[in-house]
């Protein structure tokens, strides 16, 4: 099960060269980047790992190229999502995020059903990668 989430998540893996592209894209809008990446992509975890800081004076796509290659190296098991910040509102605005990385498996989620008072159902996502451990949730 393919994880859905951000810019490009219906389409076919990015090549290196296209999201080269894209970071080249939004620095040419005076975005800042950022690289971040978790072991646990459930839609309502925002807050991933940062990869070292976002990179607010970079001119460069190569440069955060760099910090891409350098998060799959360190962390090949794991989604890495490319974020573009904007600041021009006077608070950072994210633009732009798609995912660069992915787990070779992706397990995906359940959909546990709770029945509450007055026959009422309740349904909650639950990651299958989550019902082990942080480090070995893939692999």
């Amino acid at each position: 099960m393919k994880i859905t989430q951000g810019t490009f998540s219906f389409l076919p893996e990015l090549t290196d060269g296209e999201i080269d592209a894209q970071i080249g894209y939004a620095l040419d809008q005076g975005w800042a980047i950022g690289v971040e990446y978790t072991d646990d992509p459930h839609p309502r975890n925002v807050y991933w790992e940062m990869w070292g800081n976002p990179m607010f004076d970079l001119k460069d796509a190569a440069g955060a190229m760099m910090e891409v290659n350098s998060c799959r190296k360190a962390h090949p098991q794991t989604y890495i999502r490319v974020n573009a910040f904007d600041d021009t509102l006077g608070f950072e605005t994210t633009r732009l995020s798609f995912i660069v990385n992915r787990p070779s498996k992706e397990p995906g989620f359940q959909l546990k059903r709770h029945e509450i008072g007055g026959r009422q159902i309740q349904y909650t996502i639950e990651s299958y990668a989550t019902q082990k451990p942080e480090g070995e949730r893939y692999g």
